[in-house]
């Protein structure tokens, strides 16, 4: 069952989290034939709220809002992994689970649910830069840094902004059918289903020093990507020798030049997935990886994901093109 929905706000709160849970339980979508929530905001720390962008949010709810939720759900907010929770906060989230409700995180709402004592011996995620931190803080949980969500019986944990949109869809789905599901996605103009087990699509930068030696060779690497590449190759383009290339490399962009290139061909691909109607096969020549089945297996190892389910997730399965 889920009809009757409550978000938890603290003081600090994070507007766009907010804004998913609303947009997706709270909005009145009956014309459609679409299914309508008793959605209520409840404040943990009294009636007016303070957002982390600067403007109070009021509401009339308490904490005894949440006994009759189906549905309790924890938005991001600013210093969540640093601070303490009210204990009757915690007491009414676990009272919620143990009468068989779910409760619902979204980024660093992951904290709040982990304070409450609820991942404990739980698979659970929250926003990747937060992730450490929460396995720290938490010793008992176990921490999925890279997954979109994860749903574990009463308790579901979302990472950061955008994949809690992707874990309250699951919700929807799970409750009224993918039709349902679907319909709301299209109002939204989001994807209509990512996979809990998808990978963030995390893009960290690499670390630059201000003496950048190896600037032109990386311009060079990311023109002939399609071509296979070694240290000795890549040295004399820099015109040293491979030991100091490699180390110069290293401290430079803080990887080797074999994970710096694999990581740009995946980048590559992904681009290509998203945006052109190329097969697999023509993808994996662009990008250097030579066959498809190369290029699905540093793929799956990279985002979780395959090239395949990656391009329906951005262009709809009418733009698959099956790797043969």
């Amino acid at each position: 069952m889920l009809k009757n929905v409550a978000a938890l706000l603290l003081d600090e709160v994070h507007p766009f989290e907010l804004g998913v849970l609303c947009e997706v339980f709270g909005l009145d979508r009956s014309d459609e034939g679409l299914p309508v929530h008793d959605f209520a905001v409840v404040s943990a720390e009294g009636p007016v709220l303070q957002t982390h962008a600067g403007f109070t949010i009021s509401t009339p709810h308490g904490l005894e809002r949440l006994d009759e939720a189906d549905l309790i759900a924890v938005p991001a907010g600013s210093h969540f992994m640093r601070r303490d929770y009210p204990e009757e906060v915690l007491d009414a989230l676990r009272r919620a689970v143990d009468r068989g409700a779910r409760v619902l995180s979204v980024c660093s709402g992951a904290y709040v649910l982990g304070a409450a004592g609820l991942l404990d011996g739980r698979r659970c995620t929250t926003h990747w830069r937060h992730a450490s931190e929460l396995a720290r803080r938490f010793p008992r949980a176990v921490v999925e840094p890279d997954v979109l969500y994860v749903d574990e019986g009463p308790v579901i944990t979302s990472a950061g902004t955008a994949a809690g949109i992707d874990a309250c869809l699951h919700l929807v789905r799970q409750a009224y059918g993918p039709d349902v599901a679907n319909a709301i996605a299209r109002r939204m103009v989001v994807p209509p289903h990512r996979d809990g087990g998808q990978a963030q699509y995390i893009k960290r930068p690499l670390p630059r020093t201000r003496c950048d030696t190896v600037g032109a060779t990386l311009v060079w690497m990311e023109r002939h990507l399609d071509q296979e590449m070694t240290v000795e190759q890549l040295a004399v383009q820099a015109h040293m020798s491979p030991r100091t290339f490699a180390r110069r490399f290293q401290q430079e962009t803080g990887t080797t030049p074999y994970r710096w290139l694999l990581r740009q061909r995946v980048l590559l691909a992904q681009h290509l997935l998203e945006t052109s109607d190329e097969t697999v096969d023509t993808i994996a020549g662009r990008t250097g990886f030579g066959t498809a089945a190369a290029l699905r297996h540093q793929f799956v190892r990279s985002l979780s994901t395959t090239p395949n389910a990656y391009r329906r997730t951005f262009r709809g399965p009418s733009a698959i093109t099956e790797v043969a």
